[in-house]
């Protein structure tokens, strides 16, 4: 019997419902040089900015000495009519393993770790590998080869408990994934060598079998075992077929739900496996996958709208999001899908398309959606065509309105190579998002103005976190940044930062208060107070 005909548990994890978005009205927010207001509201509302270097910080007095009664929050019990109960959003993606999982930390891409956040200035508590022995590779894009060093924008670490042990699991640009003793900075076990770049989000499989999920440039993405002396893979899939647009990498982080690993390539198609995970006789884990769905990334539509320019370039490189049913899909060619995967739950049928909207540029930025169902979109500035000039970057999509899904959007056109590459946060009713040139945004979720604007010390790829009131967002210069974010409609004032040794693309993690994120000179970093 296969697995889909015997499942009947759906995805469950502990959650607690972010606030809800309200008001969905139609803005258009245009981000030039004097104003940043949606229109009818007041200019000193959104001419708050500051820079990262120059915010002070304001302080209270708490004079009420008196106790707050105690509360005890109700054991959630999720859903199980859908894939992801929407509810899930801003919780731990699992019960059986505690960690930051995958990017972003859940299927709703909500979830960044746990604290206590520092307040104060922390230190760099290890470097991984140790001086001199820069994780690098050599790599050809477009046909020139070069040297290709440390973490990119794709290599947020996966941090979890094991056996009495944090571990820190990564894709590096020496070919290699890690696995690293977050109290040591050590290897656990050697590492996993593949044949290019290993760029892809990892994602660790949140049932509890010892399995890391990543993709490399080398065309596969793997299911890798790390339940031995040494990893051993299991697994592959070739990116590099016949029927594909554009490229054979794997950036994104992939999920698993009820055993299905689900995972969009740079090849533009779409992938449900099913893994029929299980234990050998010998206490080995095993697998043994099966394709069980392949849509495309893109449609005719697609292809003839984008005309001449890179029409091919259509790829899935921001990783899947999934709420309800529905799986989210952005494509390097700017269309937003949304495919009803209920056969992943049911075992019955094939994903169906339910949305589509076309923003005309490219999306590296995975889709988030809140518990309300709506959508927070993020777009760069490549193509810079009059589709992308019209619809905006920075977008809040309502999907129940297919035929005017825009609820809001915010111009932050600069010109090609602007635009967003991260994935926003959504902290109650507002939303925090960050520009290539070095711009961090608070904008009310509901009508899209923005409350806020600060800038950081260079251009930012890297996706920003937020935990204990603490955002954290790291920048071009190699600079992590801490803001307290305790009011979120208020312009935040910078805690501490501290400076490594190169770019910073990857996305940071955060555990038990510590902080692991990659440099482009060639390490990763454990940043934390002293013990």
């Amino acid at each position: 019997m296969s697995y889909f005909a015997r499942r009947g548990a759906v995805f469950v994890g502990a959650i607690a419902v972010v606030g809800l978005l309200a008001g969905l009205v139609h803005e258009v927010v245009s981000d030039d040089s004097s104003s940043n207001v949606a229109p009818g509201t007041a200019e000193a509302a959104t001419d708050t900015e500051a820079t990262a270097t120059d915010a002070t910080a304001d302080t209270a007095t708490v004079t009420d000495s008196t106790m707050p009664p105690t509360t005890v929050e109700a054991p959630f019990v999720a859903r199980t009519d859908v894939v992801v109960d929407p509810a899930s959003f801003g919780r731990p993606y699992s019960t059986t393993v505690p960690g930051v999982l995958t990017f972003r930390g859940n299927p709703t891409r909500s979830y960044y770790g746990t604290g206590p956040a520092p307040r104060t200035q922390p230190q760099v508590l290890w470097q991984y590998p140790g001086t001199g022995q820069q994780m690098c590779g050599e790599s050809s894009e477009y046909g020139n080869v070069k040297v290709w060093c440390g973490t990119g924008w794709t290599g947020q670490p996966a941090v979890f408990e094991r056996d009495g042990r944090t571990w820190v699991v990564f894709g590096a640009y020496d070919y290699k994934i890690h696995f690293v003793d977050a109290a040591t900075g050590l290897d656990i076990i050697p590492p996993f060598e593949t044949g290019d770049l290993a760029k892809g989000n990892v994602t660790i499989d949140p049932d509890g079998y010892p399995l890391v999920y990543a993709g490399s440039r080398d065309n596969y993405l793997r299911v890798i075992a790390f339940d031995g002396a040494a990893p051993r893979e299991l697994w592959k899939l070739n990116g590099r077929t016949d029927d594909r647009m554009h490229n054979d990498d794997w950036d994104a982080a992939p999920l698993v739900i009820n055993d299905v690993l689900i995972e969009g390539g740079e090849n533009s198609w779409f992938h449900g496996v099913e893994l029929n995970r299980g234990y050998a006789a010998d206490g080995t884990v095993t697998v043994n996958p099966a394709l069980v769905f392949r849509v495309p990334g893109w449609d005719q539509q697609l292809i003839d709208d984008l005309g001449s320019k890179d029409p091919k370039r259509v790829s899935l490189e921001a990783s899947v999001s999934v709420s309800g049913d529905t799986a989210w899909l952005n494509s390097s060619g700017g269309l937003l899908q949304g495919w009803d995967i209920s056969s992943v739950r049911t075992g019955q049928g094939q994903p169906t398309r339910t949305f589509r909207f076309w923003t005309g540029d490219d999306s590296d930025a995975s889709v988030v959606p809140d518990p309300s169902g709506a959508l927070y979109v993020g777009v760069e500035v490549d193509r810079n065509n009059t589709r992308a000039q019209q619809v905006g970057q920075l977008l809040k999509i309502d999907p129940s309105r297919p035929d005017d899904p825009v609820v809001w959007s915010i111009d932050v056109n600069n010109g090609v190579d602007s635009g967003t590459w991260a994935t926003p946060i959504v902290a109650g009713d507002v939303v925090i998002w960050n520009t290539k040139p070095g711009k961090v945004y608070g904008v009310d979720a509901a009508t899209g103005e923005i409350l806020w604007k600060l800038s950081v010390s260079a251009p930012v790829l890297s996706s920003p976190i937020l935990v204990d009131g603490v955002l954290i967002q790291a920048d071009g210069s190699g600079t992590v940044h801490a803001f307290d974010l305790s009011s979120p409609r208020t312009l935040p004032t910078e805690l501490w930062s501290i400076t490594l040794d190169a770019n910073v693309e990857s996305s940071p993690v955060m555990w038990n208060g510590r902080l692991y994120v990659g440099t482009r000179a060639g390490y990763v970093y454990c940043i934390g107070l002293p013990s």
